[in-house]
């Protein structure tokens, strides 16, 4: 691997995400420097305007282009042979991204994305898993809003309470608090491919319900039961929650990062996540509101007129915009023996979180694997459960996020 030409390459950099990500490695790494990396897609004239559109006249033939396609599993695997990591933003991933998963399983190449595709992963995993281990490739999804700040976030508080009280959290609650922004229209189009997949298959339905569907294979089941579905008071919070839209994705990966990382957290660990509502008809008319859109979504001909109003992969918000946004996550770890003794964290990110945070996460999510010091071989990964603290400490140093104690 060490011989490979690039450290990372960024495969749909002609997205708009994609383009977010080349734009933060140009302005964090610069180009033809210490990190050796290039964009990658199908048509060279789009991503010669990604170059102009984010590098200064000087720099941008310093930029490499490679092209290779997505339905061309050998110009795929060439792809992966020159670079340490891909980092792709192309999904709905379920539609477009298991062959680059198996370029990279095969050559031995580090993977990243953005997908929170359950059903997807559930696949993928099983079906690669043998030949990433064989090949020392390191495979690590979710590495965006889904689910990086919840992931790492939990990953956080509990090295707190291991730090100060010796021992790490039985429970954890993460809540949602302030936030401003929008789903991206890669994660909409995504959502509405599972949407569809479900809609075909009685089996894909069960699998997104299942709280543990991404566990390890022949691994038992934890205690944790379904999501939140409806208002609920908060006693430690003293505030009403309502669901939160991607717990059906980021509690899946926790729960898989305890089981990978040897259930340090315990084998009884739960993990349920919500979003705090200022009070209780809030919370009701939010719950309602979001149990109406998901019906909505899932029966086919009010999922096709609902997909007219909604943005599509390629759209997102103004450069103001993305730098007005925000958000704040807590967490909440529950002592097993002394509620004295519970600790509770802060995660906050300095844009929205769909898609100027996201590509910050991901960029470094991609130079952490290149570059840092890993405990992991190949094999299917968590972002905390393979990047722990080298990742936590660029999140924190570059990439717009902070970790703080509250009490």
């Amino acid at each position: 691997m060490s011989t490979r030409e690039f450290d990372v390459i960024v495969w749909g950099a002609t997205g708009f995400t994609g383009q977010l990500v080349v734009e933060y490695l140009a302005q964090t790494y610069g180009v033809g420097g210490a990190l050796r990396w290039a964009i990658a897609g199908r048509n060279r004239n789009k991503l010669d305007a990604v170059r102009h559109a984010c590098l200064p006249a000087a720099q941008r033939n310093q930029l490499p282009i490679l092209l290779a396609d997505s339905e061309d599993a050998a110009s795929l695997g060439r792809l992966a042979e020159q670079a340490k990591v891909i980092c792709t933003t192309v999904g709905p991933y379920a539609k477009y991204g298991t062959p680059l998963v198996a370029a990279c399983a095969d050559a031995g190449t580090d993977y990243c994305d953005l997908t929170g595709e359950v059903q997807w992963m559930a696949r993928v995993i099983p079906q690669f898993q043998d030949r990433a281990m064989a090949s020392g490739a390191r495979i690590v999804h979710t590495c965006g809003f889904d689910s990086v700040p919840f992931d790492m976030g939990n990953w956080y508080l509990q090295q707190q309470m291991l730090q100060r009280h010796g021992v790490c959290a039985s429970q954890v609650k993460a809540r949602v608090g302030r936030n401003r922004g929008a789903a991206s229209g890669g994660t909409i189009a995504s959502v509405l491919n599972m949407m569809e997949e479900a809609g075909r298959d009685a089996s894909v339905r069960r699998l997104v319900a299942n709280p543990y569907s991404l566990y390890p294979q022949g691994t038992p089941a934890g205690p944790d039961g379904p999501d939140q579905t409806g208002p609920v008071y908060d006693e430690d919070f003293e505030q009403w929650t309502s669901p939160f839209i991607m717990a059906a994705v980021n509690t899946r990966v926790v729960r898989r990062s305890n089981a990978l990382l040897d259930f340090p957290w315990g084998e009884d660990f739960r993990y349920s996540e919500a979003t705090l509502e200022t009070s209780r008809f809030k919370a009701t008319r939010n719950s309602v509101a979001g149990l109406v859109g998901m019906v909505a979504l899932a029966l086919g001909p009010t999922r096709r007129l609902v997909q007219r109003f909604l943005p599509k992969p390629g759209e997102g918000p103004t450069r103001e915009q993305r730098e007005a946004g925000y958000y704040e996550l807590f967490f909440l770890g529950i002592h097993a023996q002394d509620r004295a003794m519970d600790t509770l964290v802060k995660v906050c990110g300095d844009m929205d979180p769909g898609y100027g945070s996201t590509s910050k996460m991901l960029a470094e999510a991609a130079v952490c694997l290149a570059r840092d010091t890993l405990p992991v071989g190949g094999g299917f990964w968590t972002p905390a459960s393979a990047l722990g603290e080298a990742y936590q400490q660029r999140l924190a140093n570059s990439a717009g996020l902070t970790f703080e104690v509250c009490r």
